[in-house]
């Protein structure tokens, strides 16, 4: 599933390309042609990232004008040079210089303004958004009994952050994952806040998760650069079983919440 800094790039790409113009908005797979022609010839007025979720807002003179959209663990749009759609496109939005096709998403609604604030409102802090007030949400860490492991994947926490930028933040940071919320002392809890908010920005320019300190490049350390379908340079994520980069040791694993952990023994003792 796409972590935060997906859907924030792909947020800023739809502005640069579509905000403030009419578009063509169409359904070629047909499953969102009702929702679609409403909106068709509208003008996009803006998209949003809130954490995970996309909410694409038109001026239709129509109470539903927001298309709102979880991409899920397949889901996936592309903007490109306008073309013939290709495969199931669910919404295409294009003013027939470029396209935008969305393909297999986990939900595409059309909604109103109230319910995009009743969307957004179940959503913790994000990490990637200005306006985002973290303390509420670090006050919850510090009093929880759950570890920080698992609050880190709370989206009614940290709206955004996954399976990589969890493992990352807490390794570069020293902290177990296993560690209890209410273990943690304020300041480290706000270096944690502080860390995703950096990796996760470097994440939207780059559009790919890089989380080593230049020490630990691959330049730096003489390594071959790594070889994975997400892409980036990290310590520990899905490197299990390899040296960690500073200490040596064997990155474990291990299941969380039906999720792979990964973390290093001795760099994030317990």
């Amino acid at each position: 599933m796409p972590e935060g800094h997906v859907i924030h790039g792909l947020a800023h790409r739809l502005n640069t390309e579509f905000g403030g113009k009419r578009v063509e908005v169409s359904s070629p797979q047909g499953r969102f042609a009702r929702e679609a022609a409403l909106l068709d010839g509208s003008t996009l007025e803006r998209a949003e990232a809130w954490g995970k979720h996309l909410f694409i807002t038109f001026d239709a003179p129509h109470p539903e004008h927001v298309v709102y959209i979880h991409l899920g663990l397949i889901g996936k749009l592309a903007v490109h040079p306008h073309a013939a759609p290709v495969g199931q496109v669910r919404l295409r939005i294009t003013d027939e210089r470029v396209a935008a096709d969305l393909h297999g998403p986990q939900w595409c609604r059309l909604i109103t303004e109230e319910e995009c604030g009743a969307a957004v409102a179940k959503q913790g802090a994000d990490p990637l958004r200005a306006d985002a007030d973290p303390q509420p949400v670090l006050d919850t860490v510090l009093r929880s009994r759950r570890s920080i492991g698992s609050l880190l994947m709370d989206q009614h926490l940290f709206a955004g952050v996954g399976n990589i930028y969890r493992a990352e933040t807490l390794f570069r940071l020293g902290i177990s994952p296993f560690t209890p919320g209410r273990d943690l002392d304020p300041e480290t809890a706000r270096e944690t806040w502080a860390d995703l908010v950096g990796l996760m920005r470097v994440g939207v320019e780059r559009g790919r998760i890089d989380t080593v300190r230049e020490e630990h490049t691959p330049e730096a350390m003489g390594r071959p650069p790594r070889k994975d379908d997400h892409g980036g340079e990290v310590y520990v994520y899905r490197r299990e079983g390899q040296p960690c980069y500073v200490c040596g040791t064997p990155v474990r694993v291990q299941v969380m919440e039906g999720r792979n952990l990964f973390w290093c023994p001795t760099c994030q003792p317990e």
